[in-house]
């Protein structure tokens, strides 16, 4: 009887703490954000990514989305590693440090280097864009189009400099598969961020270089814009062909997803919250107003899209990646 006793006991007790648990686990997300929320960009100041990120956050401190606001923190270098290798080993897990993801960046990177981070140390919380790179050479170029360029690198191989956002960015991604295709040898010039490299096209250090459209489509009254990387043209730079169109087989493997992630050991009430109310945040008239008007394009995705693209992306990644390379 006693054994039945303590039994008995020890039962109420076990379902007591599970309720209390069950109980405190929305309660975590209750209270919070109470302060505001930073978040890890980790490019430049200016570029694409820190610029859209500024438009899709700055309803923030509305009470029908965070009640405060998001203060973005810029952690650039080797095309994002620095960023987000400090925010997996660094950054808080108790949802008050956010950071931008850029895809196929970090992803591509995480398959090439030994980073401290892959598909499996981000929490997802939501998807706004989708940024296709774009070919462009400075102003005074002798480039016309995608046909002089190959025409001059296969005369002049190495010859052609393109910058870019960093080691396998999208922009970089871009680039080798340009060489692939073409059959053209060209030198990849990695600058620390979108608005370096763009700057260095701008202003004639380098023939030419992948930027994003966004960027392209803000400076496109300084520089010439020869043809996207995208399966299509896009409705924000309409005259411009795709590399298809221009006879280059590249397809949108280096279109640039942006996102939000927590680190992984976040409070699952904080991922929950926020993944409720980034999406959205990113739909909000003003929102999508200022993306619009800049030339931002925009893709808005929940978390569990956004968890099934990374896993799509490493798989393919890595086919394309061990091509690539085997083709060099």
């Amino acid at each position: 009887m006693k054994g039945n006793k303590l039994f008995t006991r020890f039962a109420l007790v076990a379902l007591a703490v599970t309720m209390l648990l069950a109980c405190s686990v929305p309660a975590m997300a209750e209270g919070y954000p109470d302060k505001p929320v930073s978040m890890i960009v980790t490019y430049s100041p200016g570029g694409a990514t820190d610029f859209q990120a500024r438009l899709v956050t700055m309803m923030a401190g509305d009470d029908k989305y965070l009640g405060q606001p998001i203060v973005i923190i810029n952690k650039p270098g080797a095309g994002g590693q620095v960023g987000w290798n400090w925010f997996v080993q660094k950054g808080s897990k108790d949802g008050y440090t956010l950071a931008t993801y850029n895809v196929p960046h970090f992803i591509a990177q995480s398959i090439v280097y030994p980073t401290k981070y892959d598909i499996n140390t981000f929490e997802p919380v939501g998807n706004w864009g989708a940024d296709p790179a774009v070919l462009i050479v400075p102003k005074d170029s002798p480039f016309n189009n995608v046909k002089d360029l190959v025409a001059y690198a296969k005369q002049n191989p190495g010859k052609i400099t393109v910058s870019g956002a960093g080691m396998y960015v999208g922009h970089h991604i871009a680039a080798l598969q340009l060489m692939k295709a073409a059959g053209i040898k060209l030198t990849y010039i990695p600058e620390k961020g979108g608005v370096p490299a763009m700057q260095s096209v701008i202003s004639g250090k380098v023939k030419a270089g992948f930027n994003n459209l966004s960027d392209a489509f803000r400076n496109q009254d300084r520089l010439k814009i020869l043809a996207i990387a995208d399966l299509e043209r896009h409705e924000f730079l309409p005259k411009v062909p795709t590399l298809k169109e221009e006879g280059i087989d590249v397809d949108n493997s280096s279109v640039n997803y942006r996102g939000v992630v927590l680190p992984k050991g976040a409070p699952p009430a904080v991922i929950a919250k926020l993944a409720e109310v980034f999406p959205k945040m990113f739909n909000d008239k003003k929102v999508k107003a200022k993306m619009k008007a800049s030339g931002s394009p925009e893709k808005v995705m929940t978390r569990d899209q956004v968890i099934k693209m990374f896993k799509e992306r490493q798989v393919y990644l890595e086919g394309l990646l061990a091509e690539l390379k085997k083709k060099k």
